[in-house]
């Protein structure tokens, strides 16, 4: 099986290679696409990206998104459903078509994103609040693991957040899904996560008891996860 997993905002490809190396290890295909963060980048041009690295594999591939990711995975999803075996959304932005991933941020009273958005580059890209990273995104990783990765986190461009999606129903939506919820986000909360859920529901879930990063925090249980889909 061929996976493709998309990393959500600020992090990149590598924050998802302990994953990646249970799931090869099990024998999968995996690829993690980096998106480019600069501030001309779109919603568009991230899937056009994705769904492009999609194409070129043999058979269907199984799409993973986290958190922002989400988004990217559901605009591939309306590219090419024809070559999405599954996607799966990792604690992960499962919205519909005409909704923003900015204003469903807005509406999730308990996330410590939205309230600790700072301008990186004014109107372009930013970066949260140094204070709030380790609680937002690495509340049960060890103290290594969370250094390790904010020190790789990145600013994040703005224009993708306030994109509306264009997914439909026929085309997205017919597409298999699976969720991952974290009850321990304090980014996504689990609440957030549920009303997603119910209002697009999916066929799997797995609700691993973590902060909003199982990959570097449950990477073993995520993977055994992924390779059981």
């Amino acid at each position: 099986m061929t996976f493709v997993l998309v990393a959500g905002a600020w992090h990149g490809a590598w924050c998802w290679e302990r994953v990646a190396g249970h799931l090869r290890a099990r024998g999968h295909r995996v690829l993690t696409p980096e998106l480019p963060n600069t501030g001309a980048a779109t919603l568009a041009g991230w899937a056009d990206s994705v769904a492009d690295v999609v194409s070129r594999e043999d058979g269907a591939v199984v799409l993973v998104g986290h958190s922002r990711g989400g988004i990217v995975i559901s605009e591939v999803a309306e590219r090419i459903p024809e070559r999405l075996r599954r996607l799966v959304y990792v604690c992960a932005y499962l919205l519909p078509g005409g909704a923003t991933l900015a204003g469903a941020a807005r509406a999730d009273p308990g996330s410590l994103i939205a309230p600790n958005m700072i301008p990186a580059q004014p109107g372009v890209t930013c970066v949260l609040r140094p204070a709030v990273v380790r609680d937002a995104f690495y509340g049960c990783c060890t103290a290594s693991d969370a250094a390790w990765a904010e020190a790789r986190l990145a600013p994040e461009p703005l224009k993708p957040l306030v994109t509306p999606l264009t997914v439909t129903a026929e085309r997205s939506g017919s597409v298999p899904r699976a969720y991952v919820e974290c009850t321990g986000d304090r980014a996504v909360t689990l609440a957030a996560q549920r009303a997603m859920q119910a209002a697009l529901p999916c066929d799997r879930v797995l609700t691993l008891d973590t902060d909003h990063s199982p990959f570097l925090s449950r990477p073993a249980q995520l993977s055994g996860w992924l390779d059981g889909l």
